[in-house]
């Protein structure tokens, strides 16, 4: 039963330059969020750490007197990032999630939407950086929500005080996989090519990675350790695709960091001891992603340099994408037995401009570490490759309307 909500008075628990830290993507607290940003014009100014935003709770009108941060602009953060409302601190996942563990930030109220089961409590959705943050907190505001799954390995730790807990009004967020285009489907064909029986699989969201999952049904012994995981991957397991047998280690268990999906998903990791919600620690430790067997990670980009550089960053100098875990796996897989780095991105952008470019602006993930580029025009094989080849074979899955540019760019000749 959804219980009814005693209103939250915030003005009793925000103090002037407070940082407030929330549940991020679907682990979003939405009735407490709502309610928070309802009072913020009558709130001192206070300051708060967001994750991807698939809500709409967030907005560019919120009141002035909030200052937002955030390590990456994903999903609906990209509004207050157009506004100018959203700092962004340039950080891998894993180390913006150890920071808090370090107390290099330190959080006074947090947000947080749990699932209860049994007297016991659980993050449910994601286990990210909400419970170290919690574990140093002033104040730590709980949203009990009989609509989160009650996941394993996410389970709210004994020592951590919750000081108020509340009752959920709404279901939590959910984010449906995109339909596939022509492009993404050509761009999973090639990488599916990458991606052998008994691997492990790592990715993120958005059309391109659920149109390279919806590839794989055919494979074996498949298994996942990903920083999430989504709808697709629950067909993959149904289908007898993703064993998890073959990994080296965690047999048999699906391991991530958050569940982003529907209440499919949901109902499917709710008490399944077969998904654990893991800490970024482990899941994006480079010590563990170093014993998984043939780890394949498949990242995307904003762009990729002819030198095989990668850019999930910015573009034209705005900040419109994130650091995210994307380092941590490209070196993880590099590490791994049999495992490969996958960048798979669309030649062109939605405007016609190539995405495939002489030089990036913005260095995410470092040429050297750069292993197999995807486009929907085939593959670049860059591991071992110089500078020339690499530049040869990038211009190769280029859009051919863009090809004879980039080549002009190489010799230098470029009107």
């Amino acid at each position: 039963m959804r219980g009814e909500t005693t209103p939250i008075d915030f003005s009793a628990l925000i103090r002037e330059g407070d940082l407030v830290v929330c549940g991020q993507a679907t682990a979003e607290p939405l009735t407490l969020i709502e309610a928070l940003v309802a009072q913020a014009g009558s709130l001192p100014p206070f300051r708060i750490i967001v994750g991807p935003i698939f809500s709409d709770t967030f907005s560019a009108g919120c009141a002035p007197e909030v200052s937002f941060q955030s390590y990456g602009v994903i999903g609906n953060a990209r509004r207050l990032a157009r506004a100018g409302r959203l700092d962004v601190i340039p950080s891998n996942y894993s180390a913006f999630c150890a920071d808090f563990a370090a107390g290099r930030h330190k959080a006074d109220v947090v947000l947080v939407q749990l699932a209860e089961l049994e007297g016991r409590l659980s993050a449910g959705l994601s286990n990210d950086y909400v419970i170290d943050a919690a574990r140093g907190a002033r104040r730590v505001i709980a949203e009990i929500n009989p609509d989160t799954p009650f996941t394993f390995g996410a389970e709210w730790p004994g020592d951590v005080t919750i000081h108020v807990r509340v009752a959920a009004r709404r279901p939590p967020v959910e984010l449906a996989s995109s339909p596939l285009d022509d492009v993404s489907r050509r761009i999973a064909t090639h990488a599916a090519g990458l991606i052998a029986d008994g691997s492990t699989l790592q990715f993120g969201v958005g059309r391109i990675p659920d149109a390279i999952l919806s590839s794989l049904s055919h494979a074996r012994n498949l298994g996942i350790h990903s920083g999430l995981i989504n709808d697709a991957v629950v067909d993959l397991i149904e289908r007898g695709a993703v064993t998890n047998a073959a990994k080296g280690i965690d047999a048999g268990v699906t391991v991530t960091n958050q569940l982003i999906g529907t209440q499919r998903l949901y109902r499917f990791a709710h008490r399944n001891k077969a998904i654990a919600v893991r800490p970024t620690s482990y899941t994006h430790g480079q010590s563990v992603l170093a014993r998984i067997n043939r780890l394949v990670a498949v990242n995307s980009a904003l762009q990729v340099g002819l030198d095989g550089s990668v850019n999930s960053e910015t573009l034209n100098g705005v900040a419109i994408g994130a650091i995210g875990g994307q380092l941590d796996f490209v070196r993880g897989a590099n590490a791994s037995a049999g495992g490969r780095a996958i960048i798979a991105l669309p030649a062109t952008a939605s405007d016609g401009t190539s995405r495939i470019v002489a030089d990036v602006e913005t260095v995410t993930t470092p040429r050297a570490d750069v292993d197999a580029v995807v486009t929907e025009w085939g593959v670049a094989e860059l591991r071992g490759c110089g500078l020339a080849e690499r530049a040869r074979r990038m211009i190769a899955i280029a859009a051919p309307e863009h090809r004879d540019g980039l080549s002009a760019q190489l010799r230098g000749d470029a009107r």
